[in-house]
């Protein structure tokens, strides 16, 4: 289908703190990359975002700081909407959530569903905190995980295991705002059928997206293969956009309605013609995130456009994996973390240097891992070495050899040297272009750096400096060197955006010849034209520089004798503190037995649970445990475990597990099962 318009998104960053390079490199850096691509085309293409202003977190954290939720987001809108402009995202409209128009609009959204009957009003029990007057959401209740026993698992999710969690499920559940016990109070909520729209979904995404990213097509079609269940749309919370229903006082749309909502809303706020980009089947609609925002943009998301109808759905949605920072997953809430507006303080005017090496190491397909000394080999083995090098080589040698002036190209001596090179600039622009329009980034900024590597092999191969008896060859060279050097700019633009300017400078060039039509072109700069003086497009990094970053990190860690602010649910590596005392009576409740693992597999469509057959010498009992990213089940096969052996059986994937193994971790995180030399005869008593 032929597209008259994109309209492009990245997910909306949560103003509840700063933005890091992970958030860069997960929606934000492909979607830039992408649709300066498209506006280098001449395509008509909006960049669409803003911050997520509402939820549960923003109230806690307001109610912690002794502040407003107003002050909080105000205070984070400023610092990443200035942090992502720093660094060269170039949004059309970075709006906000808390708008008037927001709040408008997505109400607006809420009664037409609510007019054609599609939500379900029902009243539910859920967890309430007396003593903080509030209703919890999932992540603000803790307890011990009902699958491998972690006594810090939240109310949607086990960190240490992956399992997914309701409230309800976990044991001895608390809350994480007074550290009281939670009591189960009734409210009444509007709920998205998802389940109606389970068949429809099925055919949208699973045969007619069959082209989606692997890890985007994986997860939906595990989702959908679990079933849908319906979904509440509002929450008890006096921080967000008011649910527009009488009798609804306290009640808020869900953040995950409201938040997607936020795109339609942000571009009414930037232009009259919004319905163009939102209701036309000519529109190409593409969603940038990380995975984690996969179901509510796949799933939640087209469901509400399909039940309200009259919008266009997504075209792709090219989420990409997480990206580790040296060797250990971000935790803003420990501080690991390379944070946007540092790295801009410290690394003035090095933007590309970070867009660079966040684009070449892009967690496409699979976590990747951001390291400092990465970061300073790749700037200054390919940026400075290679690109940069060319580029001051080139210009050095023009001002030397041809008086500062493009030097004229002599047809009659070109050899078959010139030929390849020339082949190589117009090959280079199909492969980027190919690579930035299947979101293959990595792919498209290694084919400029092979361009520019090219460059400095030709070079090297005329060596024009040796030529001094032979003008002509001079010319040539340095013509096709120099010609190079502007295609290189108009291909690095969408990656490189600052540096494709600084060459523009330098080439005296208006920014229009980095359009893109105007690649792999021999004529971009006329003959006898003056250059200005050759500058560094790069600066080396030092070692030192780079221990200070890594020292910076390391010392910046939270830590549990610091005070810190939990707001997005990442384990800590510290000990856990011991649990409030139980009587004896209590442990004797538990049975633990001795058993020995008879048999194990992995359990289909379920990446972190082992199905395990268990000896209890007089029975044999069948167990689902959450090690199979420590364990390869051939490895266990024999191992002696203690059983929890009274636990009330619970269904996973289909299968019910009869019990639950002790386990606990190392320091690097790993699972370790607990006694597993007991030599004892299986059905024994641990006591």
């Amino acid at each position: 289908m032929e597209y008259k318009r994109h309209l492009i998104t990245s997910a909306l960053p949560y103003a509840n703190g700063p933005v890091h390079i992970g958030h860069l490199a997960g929606s934000f850096l492909p979607a830039d990359i992408y649709v300066r691509l498209l506006r280098a085309k001449k395509e008509d293409a909006l960049y669409i975002c803003g911050t997520d202003e509402h939820g549960v977190p923003i109230s806690i954290r307001a109610m912690k700081e002794g502040v407003t939720p107003q002050e909080v987001v105000d205070k984070y809108y400023q610092t990443i909407s200035e942090s992502l402009n720093q660094m060269g995202i170039s949004f059309d409209i970075f709006s906000r959530t808390s708008k008037a128009i927001h709040h408008e609009t997505s109400q607006a959204f809420f009664l037409e569903l609510y007019k054609k009957g599609i939500f379900e009003e029902k009243e539910t029990e859920q967890f309430y905190d007396e003593e903080k007057q509030t209703f919890l959401a999932d992540r603000y209740i803790t307890g011990t995980c009902p699958n491998c026993s972690h006594p810090s698992a939240y109310g949607d999710q086990c960190e240490k295991c992956g399992t997914s969690l309701s409230p309800e499920e976990l044991i001895n559940p608390k809350s994480t705002l007074s550290n009281s016990i939670p009591i189960r109070k009734k409210t009444k909520h509007w709920y998205l059928p998802l389940q109606n729209y389970e068949t429809w979904l099925r055919q949208w995404i699973l045969e007619e997206h069959s082209d989606w990213k692997n890890n985007v097509y994986g997860q939906c079609k595990s989702w959908l293969d679990n079933g849908l269940h319906p979904r509440a749309m509002t929450r008890d919370s006096n921080w967000g956009v008011p649910v527009p229903l009488p009798n609804a006082e306290g009640k808020v749309l869900y953040v995950w309605f409201d938040a997607p909502i936020g795109y339609i809303s942000a571009t009414k706020e930037l232009t009259a013609n919004w319905s163009d980009y939102w209701c036309k089947e000519d529109t190409k609609l593409v969603h940038f995130l990380g995975k984690d925002n996969i179901v509510f943009h796949c799933i939640i998301f087209p469901a509400m456009l399909k039940a309200h109808g009259g919008f266009v759905l997504p075209n792709n949605v090219p989420a990409n994996e997480f990206l580790n920072i040296e060797g250990e997953k971000v935790s803003t809430s420990r501080n690991w973390a390379v944070w946007l507006h540092d790295y801009i303080q410290d690394f003035p005017d090095m933007q590309d240097a970070m867009r660079y090496t966040l684009c070449t190491n892009m967690p496409e397909s699979k976590d990747n891992d951001f390291t400092w000394k990465d970061f300073q080999d790749r700037n200054n083995n390919e940026l400075v070495a290679i690109l940069g090098n060319f580029v001051n080589r080139t210009f050095v040698l023009m001002h030397k050899l041809c008086n500062g002036k493009v030097p004229p190209y002599h047809i009659h001596i070109k050899d078959e040297t010139d030929d390849l090179l020339f082949d190589k600039i117009v090959k280079t622009k199909s492969t980027i272009d190919t690579s930035i329009t299947n979101f293959r980034f990595r792919e498209g900024i290694f084919s400029v750096i092979e361009l520019a590597r090219e460059g400095n092999r030709y070079l090297q191969e005329k060596e024009p400096w040796k030529k001094a008896d032979n003008q002509a060859a001079i010319d040539n060279c340095i013509h096709l060197c120099l010609q190079l050097c502007a295609n290189l700019a108009i291909y690095m633009n969408p990656f490189l955006p600052f540096t494709a300017k600084k060459l523009c400078k330098m080439m005296k060039v208006v920014d229009r010849i980095l359009d893109w039509e105007n690649g792999a072109n021999l004529k971009l700069l006329k003959t006898g034209y003056s250059l200005n003086a050759p500058e560094l497009l790069f600066k080396k990094i030092e070692d030192e520089t780079i221990l200070a970053q890594i020292e910076k990190l390391k010392n910046g860690v939270i830590t549990s004798n610091t005070p810190q602010e939990k707001t997005s649910g990442e384990p800590s590596n510290n000990i856990t503190p011991i649990k409030p005392i139980i009587t004896f009576e209590d442990f004797d409740k538990i049975d633990l037995r001795v058993a020995t693992i008879t048999h194990a597999e992995k359990v289909e469509k379920a990446d972190k649970l082992l199905k395990l057959t268990l000896d209890l010498g007089f029975e044999t009992r069948t167990v689902l445990s959450g090690i199979a990213l420590h364990y390869q089940p051939e490895q266990i096969i024999g191992k002696q475990v203690t059983l929890v052996a009274n636990l009330a059986p619970r269904k996973m994937r289909g299968i019910e597990s009869n019990g639950m193994i002790l386990m606990t971790n190392d320091h690097d995180g790993k699972l370790l099962f607990v006694n597993t030399t007991l030599l004892a005869q299986n059905g024994e008593l641990v006591k």
